[in-house]
């Protein structure tokens, strides 16, 4: 057999005495690479086809819009001019293929793409990896298209997005494959590989020095540590947490090698280190033979897979495992033996007429397949290629949501029945204080600030229960329920920088940082550039847009600020957690003017959450406006009963306004409404 550059990298998951080399292989990961079935370069010499065909590439097997090809390349160009640009990529792209070109590139009017069947590329084996088969995570052997960078603004968000996916995809599997290990050699050599992926991965290195020290390698093992705090020294501008410092102390002072122990592959996960419910997406049902119905219906699946992989209050299964398994039975109980499944996404594709209706359903498994969860999308058939995005980024959105609301509900069911069980987990104490939290009812919500506490004692490595300790803490300012404000401050901003500390790619935790960036700091455009962050890794995050909505009222960049905070409502359009975001809607309003239906929102929110102190200073300001102060007297008195002693002065101090006019709106209605100033 010749060994060509193409089969040397297909080997892993394509044995060639099995299947025909592909007539064309493409290597992503490091420097972009192609070659022909027989070894020779078929790579485009100008760095914008390149970009092209990497873009059809992860795309495939669907099409890409040339018009989202040209937006994304082009990003500074008329769109004439960005077309005819493309059209030259084209074909400079076809010239580099040679005859091959019409074998495995499809040209239409509005849409191009790459035939699967004769295309193999390294990051769609990547993204097949599980943990049953994960050997083609070693195909990853640099950055995605490491490269391309700087080509345009947008194909650099664009690739951002794209290398975040897949490396936060990748390092799942290569986080359960280390999980599964029982012998030093076997830990090594799976630590290693979620280093490949993460290089600030603390949990994984802390792995390989206790698998070193076990082997009696101890200066391999200290040679560890100081890798260790090199990575996390250049990346992140930080220092290895305690625990990995005094697993060195440990095996710098101590003659026997530190003790390894791993858990039997039977055994369930420890209740104190659990960090999430186990999620699946089916591949949707469809109905007849229609072959393009049946690949969107497992595209779809991967998209919504790929969708909720930036949340975290969830470890998913392989899109692909779940396929092949389902390609035999979608039987629940088997699902939920065979991958350790607690929740499971499904549905079924329908096409009528001109439309393409999804109608997914989530599923509780340990709850005897309870569905919690049921939504209908309807998209127009003629745009194919936006139907996954859409439907994807809203279902990422809302299961997302409604996850954490049925985890509320199943911490409330066992603490009605009685107390919190022994050893239960940092995760469990979370969500508990998050529903505490909900209900903003002073008493409930001051005893959240213990439980959180106690989940960062037991989980100290655990972002999540970090950042949500500071929003509490945030949120405690905000009601004006804290004993001591400084103290809180320092409290809530101690806990946002060790939680991204631990975890720097956590969304959530990066946009509760910018709320306080905007609440505390006053620092707006800090504010939004860390909810930016926050978007950039997951732009399906309803809480990005909607404190981002806020602190672009606050900058009085109204026309953003609408933007934000209308994708913040498209994607959560009934949002049980609205009371954190619904009164930027009320500023919004009442700084441009629209009084009546600032004073409307504000109406209408506090109806919902009586006790939400930061509604009142908007719906007193709007009524002062319209000289409604029959009804302001009745807010004045329940603020005061809420709040005593919060008059104009401090209100407008508090809110984060930047341009001194749209503080004056916000005053002078407040002192027409008769709030005191002291």
């Amino acid at each position: 057999m010749l060994i060509t550059p193409a089969t040397q990298f297909t080997t892993l998951a394509r044995p060639a005495q099995r299947n025909p080399a592909p007539a064309l292989s493409l290597r992503l990961f490091g420097p972009m690479q192609a070659w022909t079935a027989n070894g020779e370069n078929a790579l485009p010499n100008a760095r914008k086809s390149r970009a092209l065909l990497a873009m059809l590439a992860l795309a495939m097997p669907r099409p890409r819009s040339r018009a989202a090809i040209a937006e994304t390349l082009w990003s500074g160009r008329p769109e004439e001019q960005a077309r005819g640009s493309l059209r030259q990529e084209i074909y400079r792209m076809m010239e580099s293929l040679g005859p091959l070109g019409a074998e495995v590139v499809s040209i239409e009017r509005e849409q191009i793409a790459l035939r699967g069947a004769a295309v193999w590329t390294d990051i769609a084996e990547v993204r097949s990896a599980s943990l049953a088969a994960p050997q083609a995570l070693q195909l990853i052997g640099g950055e995605l298209l490491a490269d391309l960078n700087g080509l345009d603004a947008a194909f650099d968000a664009w690739l951002l997005a794209e290398r975040t996916a897949i490396r936060s995809l990748a390092r799942r599997v290569a986080e359960a494959v280390l999980e599964e290990q029982t012998d030093p050699d076997g830990v090594i050599a799976a630590a290693q590989q979620v280093l490949a992926i993460d290089r600030v991965h603390e949990e994984a290195w802390r792995a390989l020095i206790r698998a070193y020290a076990a082997r009696g390698e101890r200066g391999l093992a200290i040679e560890a540590f100081e890798r260790c705090r090199a990575a996390l020294g250049e990346r992140l501008s930080a220092l290895p947490s305690e625990e990995t410092r005094a697993l060195l102390a440990e095996i710098r002072v101590g003659a026997a090698p530190v003790a390894f122990t791993t858990r039997p592959r039977s055994s369930p996960t420890p209740p104190w280190v659990r960090s999430g419910r186990r999620l699946g997406v089916l591949p949707l049902e469809y109905s007849g033979e229609d072959r393009d119905l049946g690949e969107r219906a497992v595209v779809l699946a991967e998209e919504i897979t790929t969708a909720l992989a930036p949340f975290r209050w969830m470890d998913l299964v392989s899109c692909s495992a779940l396929s092949r398994f389902a390609a035999e039975t979608r039987d629940e109980a088997a699902l939920r033996r065979f991958f350790g499944l607690d929740l499971l996404v499904d549905g079924r594709l329908q096409q009528a007429d001109d439309m393409l209706r999804v109608t997914l359903r989530l599923i509780d498994l340990d709850a005897g397949n309870q569905i919690i969860w049921v939504e209908r999308f309807d998209h127009r058939l003629e745009d194919r290629l936006g139907l996954q995005d859409h439907v994807a980024a809203l279902a990422s959105a809302r299961i997302d949501r409604e996850i954490q609301q049925s985890e509320i509900r199943r911490l409330n069911r066992v603490v009605t029945a009685g107390q919190m069980p022994r050893n239960t987990s940092a995760y469990d104490l979370m969500v508990r204080a998050l529903g505490l939290v909900a209900r903003l009812e002073p008493a409930e919500f001051m005893s959240a600030g213990p439980l959180l506490e106690l989940a960062t004692e037991l989980a100290p490595d655990y972002a999540a229960p970090h950042a949500v300790l500071a929003a509490w803490g945030a949120m405690t300012l905000a009601q004006g329920w804290a004993a001591e404000p400084p103290e809180m401050m320092a409290r809530a901003q101690g806990a946002i920088r060790r939680a991204l500390s631990i975890d720097p790619q956590d969304a959530r935790a990066l946009s509760i940082a910018g709320q306080l960036k905007l609440q505390i700091e006053r620092r707006h455009e800090e504010a939004i550039a860390l909810h930016d962050r926050a978007l950039t890794l997951n732009p399906n995050l309803a809480m990005a847009w909607g404190f981002s909505g806020m602190a672009a009222v606050c900058r009085g960049d109204f026309a953003e600020a609408e933007r934000r905070l209308g994708r913040y409502r498209a994607l959560l359009p009934f949002d049980p957690e609205g009371f954190l975001f619904d009164p930027a809607f009320a500023l919004l309003a009442l700084l441009r003017g629209d009084f009546a239906e600032a004073a409307a929102i504000a109406r209408d929110i506090s109806e919902i959450r009586p006790t939400l102190v930061s509604i009142y200073p908007y719906h007193l300001a709007a009524l002062g406006h319209l000289g409604r102060l029959e009804e302001a007297a009745e807010i004045c008195a329940r603020l005061a009963a809420l709040r005593p002693g919060y008059g104009r002065r401090e209100v407008v101090a508090r809110t984060p306004i930047v341009q001194a006019a749209h503080r004056e709106i916000l005053a002078d209605g407040l002192r027409r409404a008769g709030l005191s100033e002291d």
